[in-house]
């Protein structure tokens, strides 16, 4: 059976995902997340669309992408994204053959079930990633992630993010919005510990 046709529209927001080859950790270290993000931020400036969140874990990756009505579709983004990234990683490392372990994986977020709900999870769910995996003590202190730009007013990210308008939504000010980002923050922690 053949795999299915991914929609590809534009204004919509999707979730999207992909694993290093064999799920290995090949993303390990600084310079090669570093890397990463240079391909992000080189893409960001070659295609039109809006990054809304990214996590960079060392055997993947979540982004968070919105596509915009005159831009490219998320998966062109995406094979460039890729493409490029597993092309210099194969050049630094002498290697040859895949480095990601599948096509990307996506949902829109538009078509879950309480997509302003899902969304403001989602980025708690990114963020909690390298916390659930022992790297960190706290999500906010991991270095290549963009949840710091959704609890800080002015934080500069290692690439320009766009704050999602359902986070925007939240409430008049700044201040309104986080309580209620936070609030959702305590629910996903302590959905982590139950049994």
């Amino acid at each position: 059976m053949g795999r299915s046709n991914r929609i590809c529209e534009p204004n919509l927001t999707y979730h999207t995902y992909s694993r290093c080859i064999d799920k290995a950790s090949l993303i390990k270290n600084d310079k090669l997340k570093d890397l990463l993000i240079k391909i992000i931020e080189e893409t960001q400036k070659k295609f039109d669309f809006e990054l809304n969140s990214f996590e960079i874990l060392d055997n993947h990756f979540h982004f968070i992408i919105t596509t915009k009505k005159k831009g490219e579709s998320i998966s062109k983004i995406m094979q460039r994204i890729k493409s490029v990234f597993a092309k210099r990683y194969n050049k630094l490392h002498g290697r040859t053959g895949p480095f990601w372990n599948e096509r990307f994986g996506s949902k829109i977020v538009q078509s879950a079930r309480g997509p302003i709900k899902y969304l403001l999870n989602l980025l708690w769910y990114l963020a909690y990633n390298p916390y659930r995996k022992g790297q960190v003590n706290d999500p906010r202190d991991y270095k290549y992630s963009s949840i710091r730009c959704y609890l800080e007013q002015n934080y500069k990210s290692k690439l320009k993010i766009t704050i999602h308008q359902f986070f925007k939504d939240l409430g008049k000010n700044f201040e309104e919005r986080l309580k209620i980002f936070l609030n959702l923050e305590v629910g996903y922690r302590d959905s982590l510990y139950e049994i």
